[in-house]
């Protein structure tokens, strides 16, 4: 087996899940998600980067993933096509209610949020993974728990 083969198999042993929640937040759809994943390690594969450190790697692939699902969403085949089933389940680790609220807020804090808290990302990390400002992640972050607050209630956050 190939340095580079067996480098992309550790990679999505590591991080794959976490591709998996990210490209969920978008895409809503777990066969959208797999193959937006599935995409982002073919372009691994392809491009062969050296990465300093696992954090690097996992940023990478993280980036690539938000960048092949942006661009999906925006394809004019997207646009037209239709949902066949909607109630499709995620992770188990991702399926909670909370999961669930978090997925129904609009894009820009839904990943955010998913960055920060399931990711455990620094907002200076979230802010170089999607090209915007710290303030911009940081208003982002104050909006997204506002709008969970008033999605979920007070009693939660007590």
């Amino acid at each position: 087996m190939s340095d580079l083969r067996r480098a992309a198999e550790q990679a999505l042993e590591k991080y794959g899940e976490s591709l998996m929640r990210v490209a969920y937040t978008y895409t809503k759809n777990m066969q959208d998600a797999q193959d937006m994943v599935q995409d982002a390690f073919l372009r691994y594969m392809s491009s062969a980067p050296q990465f300093s450190s696992d954090e690097h790697e996992k940023a990478w692939l993280i980036r690539v993933t938000i960048n092949i699902c942006k661009n999906h969403l925006s394809s004019a085949y997207r646009r037209n096509y239709a949902e066949l089933d909607e109630n499709m389940s995620v992770c188990d680790t991702y399926s909670s209610g909370l999961a669930e609220i978090v997925n129904s807020l609009p894009e820009k804090y839904r990943i955010v949020i998913h960055l920060f808290y399931y990711e455990d990302y620094t907002q200076k990390q979230i802010a170089k993974a999607l090209g915007i400002t710290e303030s911009a992640v940081s208003t982002r972050l104050q909006r997204g728990r506002k709008l969970l607050k008033e999605k979920i209630g007070d009693d939660y956050f007590d």
